[in-house]
């Protein structure tokens, strides 16, 4: 069975630049909200992004985030069963200083954390802070997360480091207490080289289904990607996309939000990421990076074409949502599926009330949700 998670609104807006979109203010109540009625209806994890600065525009597009590791703190001791990923700017911490915070978490609960590696590709996020290394990182920031994920798992599996790299250095480095178990590491690296460090470090890839609205069906390419890259490390690596779930009762109701988003399309925000993306002036077209620059630059030069979104949509009525999504479930290789939405309460109770119920790819978890309530 397909898995299905939730990627929370820690930052403001969620994931819609638009100034017509719901405002999606982050608070620890909303996001404990989401969490535990995605626990309700049996999904399977939640994961908060990090972001330290935001996108200049009216919407206020990310301009107002929460940090991930102390909210999952809270939220852990507020869920029971639920698998919680917070993701750590590598550049912003020591990996020694990460691997105890994942350990105290684990402790809080056992078995239930996992860490997103984020390199880094916005450059102002770490400037703002004197944390910037140079353009020199645009290279070399999967040998820098190589080196982070190593010192980690010494940490977690012996208690104890003595790495010696070209970004580290450890010192008879102690972790104690350990985690209850192994740590899950995921990442969301899509260009070629991304793919070969989650493929040789990582347990998951997060990885782009593409844009476009209702089209279910082109989640594969990069998952058939990741998989030949595994093949040649011998490692088991599963990939899970996302897609955005915009749903009401009918297809013009949904469509109708869309439409109303559309019209509040940030075009400063759109610059400003930008601006941010094409600073990495090798970044491959496959690349977060790169694939941000190319369709920000299609939307600058054309605005009337301009949307606030441009990930993948699924939009529709409850049961053509479902559809969409058992399309996507039976991806060969695909592992899991990350849903936002456009209005994160009203959204997390459409699925489990109206669209999980419909898919053929959830029914037996959807009968005994039924049964329980």
């Amino acid at each position: 069975m397909v898995k299905i998670g939730v990627f929370i609104p820690i930052g403001s807006r969620g994931w819609i630049m638009s100034t017509t979109a719901p405002r999606t203010y982050p608070t620890f109540d909303l996001n404990k909200t989401i969490c535990q009625r995605a626990e309700h209806y049996g999904l399977d994890f939640v994961l908060s992004m990090v972001k330290l600065r935001g996108y200049d525009g009216p919407s206020e597009f990310w301009q107002h985030n929460l940090e991930p590791f102390t909210m999952m703190a809270g939220i852990a001791a507020v869920t029971q069963r639920i698998k919680m990923y917070a993701s750590i700017a590598l550049l912003t911490m020591p990996p020694a200083l990460t691997a105890r915070m994942v350990s105290t978490i684990d402790s809080i609960a056992p078995g239930r954390f996992g860490v997103n590696i984020v390199t880094g590709w916005q450059p102002k996020e770490y400037q703002q802070m004197g944390l910037w290394p140079g353009e020199a990182h645009f290279a070399q920031r999967y040998d820098y997360a190589t080196e982070y994920v190593t010192v980690m798992k010494d940490l977690w599996e012996t208690g104890v480091s003595n790495f010696q790299g070209k970004f580290f250095q450890m010192d008879d480095c102690k972790l104690s207490p350990r985690p209850s178990s192994h740590i899950d590491i995921v990442a969301a690296g899509t260009s070629d080289r991304g793919m070969q460090f989650v493929a040789e470090h990582c347990d998951y890839n997060f990885v782009s289904s593409g844009g476009g609205i209702n089209e279910p069906d082109k989640a594969g390419a990069n998952v058939l990607r990741l998989a030949k890259v595994a093949e040649g490390t011998g490692r088991k690596v599963q990939a899970y996309t996302g897609a955005m779930i915009i749903a009401d009762r009918t297809d013009e109701l949904a469509f109708a939000k869309w439409e109303h988003y559309k019209k509040g399309t940030d075009m400063e925000a759109i610059a400003w990421a930008h601006s941010q993306s094409s600073q990495d002036t090798k970044a491959p077209a496959n690349s977060t990076a790169g694939g941000m620059a190319a369709s920000t630059l299609e939307q600058l030069r054309n605005p009337a074409a301009a949307e606030p979104n441009r990930g993948l949509r699924l939009i529709g009525s409850y049961e053509n949502v479902a559809r969409m999504l058992d399309t996507m479930a039976q991806t060969p290789g695909l592992g899991g599926i990350m849903l936002t939405f456009d209005d994160f309460i009203t959204g997390i109770e459409q699925f489990g009330q109206y669209i999980q119920p419909r898919m053929r790819s959830r029914s037996t978890l959807s009968a005994a949700n039924q049964n329980a309530a």
